[in-house]
């Protein structure tokens, strides 16, 4: 080989040597649950010096049990969304699940029996899902939607305008129980539990490569022999199972129940998965952010709960959360694909999104101003 094709052979060499360094600063900015670490901690910083009461540990057990119920939803959540789908419908399911269960304890059933057919039409309305997008090929967006007003209809059929109360102890543990010296609230101890089997299940099982296969390329993995309709399936019913199951520990927790519990919830389980990293269309996200997600946005409510923060401001934190963990992962998306080029077009979205966070804790401060001074 003479020098001329020695030199034409070592410049593929060199692109490639030139790109390397930019290989670990981009794979490290890449990992989303560093950087939901790091904001977990900014809020920890900072809602210690806005509170003297957030790092006690009483505060923080109770807390932790307010938002269980969306994270016993966010985990089949997870699952479904990966898919490339979408369930509207969970919060009315719970609301539906709980109000069935309210009713026939007020009719005298036993609260077990309540429990278990209010968990059995929890999972029906999942299959009900899971049937019309998976064997009548409708849309999951469109389905869930319609589920949603449907799943609450039916709840208030059940209770009205009245509510179901007066649970027995045993069943009040599910949602104030407390194990291990009082220190965690039983319903964490589920939650971490159902999560580190959802988590081995979505990262260590066929089953959940077989997710994250329909999320990325459906028609391939039809093709490659994978029941696709029998996964949709089987993930919709369990969410609707969880989102029962979910009901129960939130009607536990308020020791009543009425046809309105869990209302909104689903935007902020939506929040928790697809803030967790979860691509909104599927393909791609892991358990662990997710539960990552679910802390950060648990610490925040909590946060400004004690410093009195008004409820329609926390909804307007979920609803810039939800834009946030949609807008950022696809801004460094775009720009490994580029090879750290910033276009114009990217440097207008991130003014008007640090215009947005600006005028949001204007709005914040001025809020929390306004509760205060009617104190």
């Amino acid at each position: 080989m003479n020098k001329s094709q020695e030199g034409m052979a070592a410049k593929p060499q060199t692109s490639i040597n030139q790109n390397a360094p930019h290989q670990p600063f981009l794979a490290f900015f890449q990992r989303w649950e560093w950087i939901l670490v790091a904001l977990i901690i900014a809020v920890v910083v900072l809602n210690t010096r806005l509170s003297p009461y957030f790092l006690n540990v009483q505060n923080l057990s109770r807390a932790s049990s307010d938002f269980m119920e969306i994270g016993l939803m966010m985990l089949p959540m997870v699952f479904i969304i990966i898919t490339g789908s979408v369930d509207l419908s969970v919060a009315s399911n719970m609301g539906m699940s709980a109000s069935l269960m309210g009713l026939l304890h007020n009719l005298g059933v036993n609260i077990w029996l309540a429990v278990l057919a209010g968990l059995v039409l929890g999972t029906l309305g999942g299959f009900l899902n899971g049937y019309l997008v998976a064997r009548v090929k409708l849309p999951a967006l469109v389905v869930t939607l319609g589920t949603y007003a449907l799943f609450r209809g039916i709840a208030y059929g059940f209770l009205g305008d009245q509510a179901a109360r007066d649970y027995p102890a045993a069943f009040n543990f599910l949602g104030q129980g407390t194990v291990f010296g009082k220190l965690l609230p039983f319903s964490v101890v589920l939650f971490l539990a159902l999560a580190v089997i959802f988590a081995l299940v979505l990262h260590r099982t066929t089953s959940g490569r077989y997710l994250f296969a329909i999320g990325n390329n459906e028609n391939a993995t039809i093709y490659s022999g994978v029941s696709v309709n029998r996964i949709k399936l089987t993930i919709f019913t369990l969410s609707g199972f969880i989102s029962a199951l979910a009901g129960m520990v939130l009607a536990a927790r308020f020791g009543s129940t009425r046809p309105d519990i869990g209302t909104g919830l689903e935007l902020t389980v939506i929040t928790a998965a697809v803030l967790g990293g979860v691509d909104i269309n599927g393909g791609s996200g892991t358990m662990w952010g997710a539960a990552l997600s679910l802390l950060l946005i648990g610490l925040m409510r909590f946060g400004m709960g004690l410093i009195n923060i008004q409820g329609q401001v926390q909804g307007v934190v979920i609803g810039l959360l939800l834009i946030f963990s949609i807008l950022l992962p696809n801004f460094g998306r775009n720009l490994s694909a580029k090879g750290m080029k910033i276009r114009w077009q990217s440097i207008a979205a991130a003014a008007i999104f640090a215009a947005i966070l600006v005028l949001f804790f204007l709005f914040f401060f001025w809020s929390r101003a306004a509760v205060i001074a009617k104190i």
